[in-house]
This record gives C-alpha cells, structure tokens and sequence, in this order.
C-alpha cells in the first residue's frame, strides 16, 4: 500500500491516514471499487492501532468516499465520488484560510501562494486515468 505515516508529526495518525487515501483517490492510484485492507491488516502493516484505522475509514466512509460491507470488505466508493456541496466547500475555506494566513505570516506573496495551490492540485491530478 502506498500508504507512509509520520508517526512523529503534530499531524494526527488518523488524518495524516485519511488524507493519503483520498490523494490516492484523486491522483488515480486508488479507483472506484478498488479493495482496501482490512481495518486490522492495515493496523498491522502500518504498526498503529486498528481504532486509528477505524476512525479514517468511518471519517471517509461518512464524506461517501468508501463503502464498508459485510463481504466485501473496505471498498473505494464505486458509484462514483460525491460531489461539491456547500458544506464541502465551506471545510475547503477555512482549511485555505489556515494556510493563507500561515503564507502570509511568512511574507509569501499572494500570487506565489495561489502558483503553489495550481501546482499541487495539478500534480495531484497528473496521473489520473493512467493505469
């Protein structure tokens, strides 16, 4: 799994886990109906605590990103990805709103900060499709 934790990051494990499945998801390496490891098997294999695990997995199965069944195991949501609503793009405001403000305190001028943003969302988008 392509999955890399910073175990000594103020980031929380649980988010840093979230996170890098969704950048899966968007850059492709992660395609609707593909199988994620179990809760334990992913705990294991990354050396941290199933209810870490469990919580990433209900956070992204609540956003509608994954679904969870009996048999089948942990899945990537293949209906398709939900879609921009008002609630998403308000949590999109206020996490560009912490790093905005984090650029500006270091004097990053408004338009490298918006050339940084391109950059990463095309990056992240790159590879999608390509198999």
């Amino acid at each position: 799994m392509f999955i890399e934790l910073d175990l000594q990051s103020e980031t929380p494990i649980y988010t840093q886990l979230v996170d890098q499945i969704v950048e899966g998801i968007a850059s492709g390496v992660l395609q609707p109906g593909d199988p994620l490891p179990s809760i334990r098997s992913l705990a294991e294999d990354l050396g941290i605590n199933l209810h870490t695990v469990n919580k990433a997995y209900n956070l992204l199965k609540q956003e509608g990103l994954l679904q969870v069944h009996r048999k089948k195991g942990v899945i990537v949501q293949p209906d398709g990805m939900p879609g921009v609503t008002e609630a998403f793009e308000e949590k999109l405001r206020r996490q560009l709103r912490s790093l905005a403000a984090a650029a500006a305190v270091r004097g990053m001028a408004e338009e490298v900060f918006a050339q940084e943003s391109r950059a990463v969302y095309r990056e992240m988008i790159a590879n999608r499709g390509r198999g």
